[in-house]
Protein backbone atom coordinates (compact mmCIF):
# COMPACT_ATOMS: atom_id res chain seq x y z
CA UNK A 1 0.00 0.00 0.00
CA UNK A 2 2.87 2.58 0.70
CA UNK A 3 3.40 2.55 -2.99
CA UNK A 4 0.20 4.12 -3.58
CA UNK A 5 -0.63 7.89 -3.33
CA UNK A 6 -3.21 8.86 -1.13
CA UNK A 7 -5.46 12.40 -1.02
CA UNK A 8 -6.52 13.35 2.37
CA UNK A 9 -9.83 15.10 3.28
CA UNK A 10 -8.10 18.27 5.66
CA UNK A 11 -10.42 20.53 7.05
CA UNK A 12 -8.17 21.58 9.82
CA UNK A 13 -10.05 19.92 13.28
CA UNK A 14 -9.01 17.02 14.90
CA UNK A 15 -10.67 14.21 12.61
CA UNK A 16 -8.47 15.24 9.83
CA UNK A 17 -5.58 16.04 11.46
CA UNK A 18 -5.62 12.17 12.61
CA UNK A 19 -6.07 11.25 9.30
CA UNK A 20 -3.74 13.13 8.03
CA UNK A 21 -1.05 11.60 10.26
CA UNK A 22 -2.73 8.17 9.50
CA UNK A 23 -2.10 8.51 5.61
CA UNK A 24 1.74 9.90 6.32
CA UNK A 25 2.38 6.91 8.51
CA UNK A 26 1.03 4.65 5.22
CA UNK A 27 1.61 6.06 2.07
CA UNK A 28 4.44 7.35 0.46
CA UNK A 29 2.86 10.45 -1.14
CA UNK A 30 -0.23 12.52 0.36
CA UNK A 31 -1.72 15.57 -0.35
CA UNK A 32 -4.65 17.31 1.33
CA UNK A 33 -7.65 18.45 0.26
CA UNK A 34 -10.04 21.44 1.99
CA UNK A 35 -13.57 23.25 1.01
CA UNK A 36 -14.18 26.71 1.75
CA UNK A 37 -18.29 25.96 1.43
CA UNK A 38 -19.62 29.83 3.31
CA UNK A 39 -19.22 27.56 6.47
CA UNK A 40 -19.80 29.67 10.15
CA UNK A 41 -16.61 28.17 11.46
CA UNK A 42 -14.49 29.15 8.69
CA UNK A 43 -11.70 29.50 10.76
CA UNK A 44 -10.95 26.14 10.62
CA UNK A 45 -9.58 27.00 7.11
CA UNK A 46 -6.80 29.80 9.01
CA UNK A 47 -5.89 26.77 10.60
CA UNK A 48 -5.36 24.36 8.65
CA UNK A 49 -1.55 26.00 7.11
CA UNK A 50 -0.31 25.94 10.67
CA UNK A 51 -1.82 21.96 11.25
CA UNK A 52 0.17 20.59 8.20
CA UNK A 53 3.14 21.83 8.34
CA UNK A 54 3.61 21.22 12.41
CA UNK A 55 2.28 17.51 11.57
CA UNK A 56 4.55 17.18 9.28
CA UNK A 57 7.19 18.26 10.98
CA UNK A 58 6.79 15.62 13.21
CA UNK A 59 9.13 12.36 11.46
CA UNK A 60 11.39 13.21 8.77
CA UNK A 61 9.78 10.70 6.43
CA UNK A 62 6.38 12.48 7.08
CA UNK A 63 7.24 15.68 5.74
CA UNK A 64 9.43 14.02 2.76
CA UNK A 65 5.78 12.17 1.87
CA UNK A 66 3.79 15.78 1.91
CA UNK A 67 3.08 17.14 -1.07
CA UNK A 68 0.74 19.48 -2.27
CA UNK A 69 -2.35 21.25 -0.36
CA UNK A 70 -5.40 22.06 -2.50
CA UNK A 71 -8.37 24.12 -1.33
CA UNK A 72 -11.56 24.37 -3.25
CA UNK A 73 -14.21 26.81 -3.10
CA UNK A 74 -17.68 25.33 -3.20
CA UNK A 75 -20.09 28.96 -2.28
CA UNK A 76 -22.88 26.96 -3.59
CA UNK A 77 -23.41 23.97 -1.26
CA UNK A 78 -23.40 27.03 1.59
CA UNK A 79 -25.75 28.90 -0.66
CA UNK A 80 -28.54 25.96 -0.57
CA UNK A 81 -27.87 25.36 2.85
CA UNK A 82 -30.05 26.27 5.49
CA UNK A 83 -28.05 25.34 8.38
CA UNK A 84 -26.62 26.08 11.69
CA UNK A 85 -23.01 25.77 10.02
CA UNK A 86 -24.12 27.37 7.26
CA UNK A 87 -26.37 30.42 9.09
CA UNK A 88 -25.84 32.30 12.22
CA UNK A 89 -28.70 30.35 13.97
CA UNK A 90 -29.33 28.61 17.35
CA UNK A 91 -28.39 24.90 16.94
CA UNK A 92 -30.73 22.57 17.33
CA UNK A 93 -32.55 19.21 16.24
CA UNK A 94 -34.73 19.27 13.28
CA UNK A 95 -38.17 18.15 12.93
CA UNK A 96 -36.38 15.27 10.56
CA UNK A 97 -34.49 14.04 14.04
CA UNK A 98 -31.09 15.36 12.82
CA UNK A 99 -29.49 18.46 14.29
CA UNK A 100 -29.71 21.17 12.37
CA UNK A 101 -25.41 21.34 11.82
CA UNK A 102 -26.47 18.43 9.30
CA UNK A 103 -25.35 19.99 5.51
CA UNK A 104 -27.27 17.78 2.97
CA UNK A 105 -25.06 16.31 0.54
CA UNK A 106 -22.00 17.64 1.52
CA UNK A 107 -19.59 14.78 2.61
CA UNK A 108 -21.02 13.26 -1.05
CA UNK A 109 -19.97 16.76 -2.87
CA UNK A 110 -16.84 16.66 -1.03
CA UNK A 111 -15.91 12.60 -2.12
CA UNK A 112 -17.01 13.61 -5.50
CA UNK A 113 -14.76 16.79 -5.77
CA UNK A 114 -12.05 14.46 -3.99
CA UNK A 115 -12.01 12.03 -6.47
CA UNK A 116 -11.77 14.24 -9.33
CA UNK A 117 -9.03 15.93 -8.22
CA UNK A 118 -7.22 12.61 -7.08
CA UNK A 119 -8.01 11.07 -10.85
CA UNK A 120 -6.09 14.18 -11.95
CA UNK A 121 -3.14 13.74 -9.20
CA UNK A 122 -2.68 9.84 -9.86
CA UNK A 123 -3.94 9.40 -6.36
CA UNK A 124 -5.46 5.83 -5.59
CA UNK A 125 -6.85 6.21 -1.78
CA UNK A 126 -9.11 8.92 -0.39
CA UNK A 127 -8.97 9.28 3.21
CA UNK A 128 -11.23 11.16 4.82
CA UNK A 129 -12.92 10.90 8.74
CA UNK A 130 -16.18 10.04 8.58
CA UNK A 131 -17.68 7.58 11.26
CA UNK A 132 -20.62 6.45 12.52
CA UNK A 133 -19.27 5.38 16.37
CA UNK A 134 -18.86 8.77 17.75
CA UNK A 135 -21.31 11.19 15.80
CA UNK A 136 -24.07 13.41 15.13
CA UNK A 137 -26.09 11.19 13.40
CA UNK A 138 -25.22 12.67 9.89
CA UNK A 139 -26.49 9.78 7.43
CA UNK A 140 -23.38 10.54 4.78
CA UNK A 141 -21.02 9.74 7.71
CA UNK A 142 -22.22 6.12 7.33
CA UNK A 143 -19.99 3.40 6.27
CA UNK A 144 -22.70 2.22 3.31
CA UNK A 145 -22.70 5.42 2.28
CA UNK A 146 -19.26 5.65 2.03
CA UNK A 147 -19.29 1.84 0.37
CA UNK A 148 -22.02 2.88 -1.87
CA UNK A 149 -20.11 6.43 -3.32
CA UNK A 150 -16.76 4.45 -3.77
CA UNK A 151 -18.64 2.21 -5.71
CA UNK A 152 -20.51 5.05 -7.86
CA UNK A 153 -17.55 6.35 -8.23
CA UNK A 154 -15.39 3.75 -9.38
CA UNK A 155 -18.27 3.03 -12.26
CA UNK A 156 -18.52 6.81 -13.06
CA UNK A 157 -14.86 7.65 -13.73
CA UNK A 158 -13.55 4.05 -14.25
CA UNK A 159 -11.10 3.77 -11.29
CA UNK A 160 -10.38 1.92 -8.46
CA UNK A 161 -10.09 4.47 -5.68
CA UNK A 162 -10.32 3.53 -2.29
CA UNK A 163 -12.70 5.60 -0.16
CA UNK A 164 -10.46 5.14 3.82
CA UNK A 165 -11.79 5.95 6.88
CA UNK A 166 -9.42 4.91 9.78
CA UNK A 167 -12.49 6.33 12.25
CA UNK A 168 -15.10 4.60 10.72
CA UNK A 169 -15.79 2.19 14.13
CA UNK A 170 -13.79 4.41 16.70
CA UNK A 171 -14.81 7.19 19.39
CA UNK A 172 -13.50 10.38 19.69
CA UNK A 173 -11.22 8.86 23.14
CA UNK A 174 -9.96 6.19 20.20
CA UNK A 175 -9.36 9.15 17.77
CA UNK A 176 -6.99 10.54 20.69
CA UNK A 177 -5.32 7.28 21.34
CA UNK A 178 -4.84 6.50 17.64
CA UNK A 179 -3.47 10.10 17.07
CA UNK A 180 -0.73 9.07 20.49
CA UNK A 181 0.21 6.00 18.50
CA UNK A 182 0.89 7.62 15.10
CA UNK A 183 2.57 10.97 16.25
CA UNK A 184 3.30 10.14 20.28
CA UNK A 185 2.06 13.33 22.50
CA UNK A 186 3.99 15.73 20.00
CA UNK A 187 1.16 14.92 17.99
CA UNK A 188 -1.76 15.09 20.52
CA UNK A 189 -0.20 18.56 21.41
CA UNK A 190 -0.16 19.79 18.11
CA UNK A 191 -3.98 18.62 17.37
CA UNK A 192 -5.03 20.59 20.99
CA UNK A 193 -2.55 23.34 19.98
CA UNK A 194 -3.27 24.17 16.25
CA UNK A 195 -6.71 22.51 14.85
CA UNK A 196 -10.14 23.69 14.99
CA UNK A 197 -13.31 21.93 15.64
CA UNK A 198 -15.50 23.87 17.39
CA UNK A 199 -19.16 24.33 14.98
CA UNK A 200 -19.50 28.30 16.33
CA UNK A 201 -15.84 29.12 14.81
CA UNK A 202 -15.07 30.68 18.81
CA UNK A 203 -10.97 30.06 19.26
CA UNK A 204 -10.50 32.30 21.96
CA UNK A 205 -11.05 30.06 25.48
CA UNK A 206 -8.35 27.65 25.40
CA UNK A 207 -9.29 23.87 27.11
CA UNK A 208 -6.99 21.00 27.90
CA UNK A 209 -8.93 19.48 24.44
CA UNK A 210 -8.22 22.41 22.36
CA UNK A 211 -9.88 25.80 21.63
CA UNK A 212 -13.74 26.39 21.51
CA UNK A 213 -16.70 27.46 22.65
CA UNK A 214 -16.89 24.22 25.31
CA UNK A 215 -20.66 23.89 24.22
CA UNK A 216 -21.53 23.36 20.75
CA UNK A 217 -21.82 19.57 20.05
CA UNK A 218 -18.47 19.08 18.45
CA UNK A 219 -16.73 20.59 21.45
CA UNK A 220 -18.97 18.17 23.55
CA UNK A 221 -17.72 15.27 21.73
CA UNK A 222 -14.10 16.33 21.80
CA UNK A 223 -14.03 17.43 25.34
CA UNK A 224 -15.98 13.89 26.57
CA UNK A 225 -13.71 11.82 24.37
CA UNK A 226 -10.45 13.81 25.80
CA UNK A 227 -11.45 13.10 29.38
CA UNK A 228 -12.19 9.38 28.39
CA UNK A 229 -8.35 9.10 26.58
CA UNK A 230 -6.85 10.66 29.60
CA UNK A 231 -8.94 8.52 32.15
CA UNK A 232 -7.64 5.39 29.77
CA UNK A 233 -3.89 7.16 30.12
CA UNK A 234 -3.69 7.33 34.09
CA UNK A 235 -5.60 4.02 34.77
CA UNK A 236 -2.55 2.25 32.20
CA UNK A 237 0.41 4.46 33.50
CA UNK A 238 -0.91 4.74 37.29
Amino acid sequence: MAEQGALVLFSGGQDSATCLAYALDRFARVETLGFDYGQRHRIELDCRPAARAAIAALKPQWAQRLGDDHLLALDALGQVSDTALTRDTAIAMSEGGLPNTFVPGRNLIFLTFAAALAYRRGLKHIVGGMCETDFSGYPDCRDDTIKAMQVALNLGMEKRFVLDTPLMWIDKADTWALAERLGGPALVDVIIEETHTCYLGERGARHDWGYGCGTCPACQLRAQGFARYRAREERRTG
